[in-house]
């Protein structure tokens, strides 16, 4: 009888542990986990106080991370607030291991010491535990240390626990060899639980650095945008704290989980980095004739050269001391031709810049300068060749289709390079998001022209977000950043054009989302909250 008795015991022993195991390994915040390996510890101990010790990154302390005292009503640590203890060393001023502090040596020596009674233990120095005491007026008796090692077998930390209690009378007994085992095992599955929580917590950590350094790796590419992945970012995530704000509208039961909000975080963080393949002259492209240089100057090199011509087809035609002295005092003023040549230099220089509007009439104008010749090395050549007069005649910006097509790319690359990587299931549409940022809600956005009904929530915002942006930024070298004012109303027109969505323009409005964004990012000239015209949803 007595013998199923025991075995009993001892399969609900194994079964609890089993129970704790997996409770250990599914919980996923760490200041929890340690909470419960020192409850779970105590309770199989019976102990009236339990420290959990965890070894700092250069395994020079011990920090307090939990400690607990019923007796005292003492807890501290994770939810029971920060502890302000100073940490136990591991090496003594002169460089020695500490083997006089109880819980340092544990970590030390990786040995479990289990002492009936503080005050008579020899070997180590309770001298802070008497004192404690003194000021309690607490009875510190027996005690079990345990350093916890991990899968590695590297101690990360120490349990400690205090007073074991008898399960009948409550009088402090010494802590059994059997408790000691069953501790002990506890410690090395929590050690491993907390590994594995830290390890995964680690590895987020990396992947989200991972991720921001990337980011700010294509922003660089650009002397001109090193802020915009992280503008966009930061918006991004302020309307989606929004949206999880919502108690009323469309939004009112759409609440993004922490898993979602990473995810989005990602997207946002991520949606330019196509723009690894976009050659920067095209990025930075501030003037219709750039390329890797901006070739006006080329075409103002030419102008200089026909003015030289026609100074020296004049002196050849009269040529005597009068004419010579009347030649250098020629300016545009006094001559035709080089007044229509600088009149020509000043439409060009107006007509490279993206704010200009090329209208037919200006395009006509353009090709008849266009057709004006010089001389170069005895060979004739028209002022401006094929591609300056294509480059010139851009309508509106400074890119040509072709070097849109090449921007709009960036798009299709970002899917094609994110949709490769392993990201966990949890954020596994980073990708989609991340790529839709250019989506319109009529279906005429790139790169796959998706309509409303296609187009995620996610991926609106993300388009919200990086449309307000570009609007507002004032480091583009082909624009100056448009007023608040300026900003809202072109996107009012977005949205009655239907490019992006009515519904998150309104919360974006409604909310004022764009006023903390604007007061840290805008300049004081580009705010005028005074000149805002109210949204208003159209019936």
């Amino acid at each position: 009888m007595f013998g199923k008795e025991k075995t009993e015991g001892e399969y609900d022993l194994i079964k609890r542990l089993v129970q704790i195991g997996v409770a250990l390994s599914a919980e996923k915040n760490l200041n929890r986990l340690l909470e419960i390996i020192v409850d779970e510890a105590r309770k199989f101990s019976n102990a009236d106080g339990g420290t959990l010790y965890i070894v700092s990154d250069d395994e020079s302390m011990l920090h307090f991370a939990i400690v607990q005292n019923d007796s005292l009503h003492v807890r501290m640590g994770g939810s029971g607030g920060s502890i302000t203890w100073p940490p136990v060393k591991l090496i003594n001023s002169d460089g020695s291991p500490n083997y006089a502090n109880v819980s340092a040596y544990a970590a030390l020596s990786g040995t479990v010491v289990n002492i009936a009674d503080v005050y008579n233990a020899e070997g180590f120095n309770f001298g802070g535990t008497r004192k404690f005491d003194a000021e309690t007026g607490y009875r510190s008796k027996s005690m079990l240390v345990i350093p916890m090692r991990n899968h590695e077998n590297d101690i990360i930390g120490v349990l400690q626990l205090l007073n074991a209690r008898d399960d009948l009378t409550g009088e402090v007994i010494t802590f059994s060899a059997e408790k000691q085992e069953i501790t002990e095992s506890l410690a090395s599955q929590a050690a491993v639980a907390i590994s594995k929580n830290r390890l995964i917590h680690d590895l987020e950590n990396l992947l989200e650095s991972f991720i921001k350094i990337i980011a700010a790796t294509i922003d660089e590419k650009s002397p001109y945008t090193g802020g915009h992945v992280r503008r966009v970012a930061d918006l991004t995530m302020m309307i989606a704290g929004k949206i999880n704000e919502a108690k009323e509208g469309p939004y009112k039961d759409i609440h993004f989980t922490e898993d979602q909000l990473n995810e989005l975080r990602f997207a946002a963080w991520l949606h330019d980095v196509g723009k690894i393949t976009t050659p920067e002259h095209i990025i930075d492209k501030a003037t219709k004739l750039e390329t890797v240089y901006d070739r006006i100057n080329n075409v103002k090199t030419r102008v200089e050269i026909m003015k030289r011509d026609h100074l020296i087809d004049l002196l050849k035609r009269e040529a005597n001391q009068r004419q010579i002295r009347a030649m250098e005092k020629l300016t545009p003023e006094n001559d035709e031709f080089l007044r229509e040549l600088e009149e020509d230099i000043e439409f060009l220089v107006r007509a490279n810049v993206g704010d200009e509007c090329m209208t037919d009439e200006k395009i006509e104008r353009l090709k008849g300068i266009a057709s004006r010749k010089l001389v170069i090395d005895g060979q004739p050549h028209f002022l401006l060749d094929e591609e300056d007069l294509r480059f010139l005649s851009i309508r509106r910006g400074t890119l040509t289709d072709r070097e849109r097509d090449i921007i709009n790319n960036h798009v299709v690359v970002t899917y094609k390079i994110l949709s490769q990587l392993p990201f966990p299931r949890k954020i596994k549409s980073v990708s989609v998001y991340a790529a839709a940022h250019h989506e319109k809600i009529d279906g005429t956005g790139y790169p796959n022209g998706l309509t409303g009904d296609q187009l995620s929530l996610q991926g609106r915002i993300l388009a919200l977000a990086d449309v307000f942006e570009a609007l507002t930024a004032g480091d583009r070298p082909y624009k100056k950043g448009k007023t608040l004012s300026e900003s809202i109303e072109i996107m009012k027109m977005m949205v009655k054009d239907k490019h992006i969505d009515t519904d998150l323009f309104a919360l974006f409005m409604e909310e004022r989302i764009y006023l903390d964004y604007v007061e840290r990012e805008l300049s004081a000239a580009q705010i005028d909250r005074e000149r805002i015209i109210p949204f208003h949803r159209e019936a």
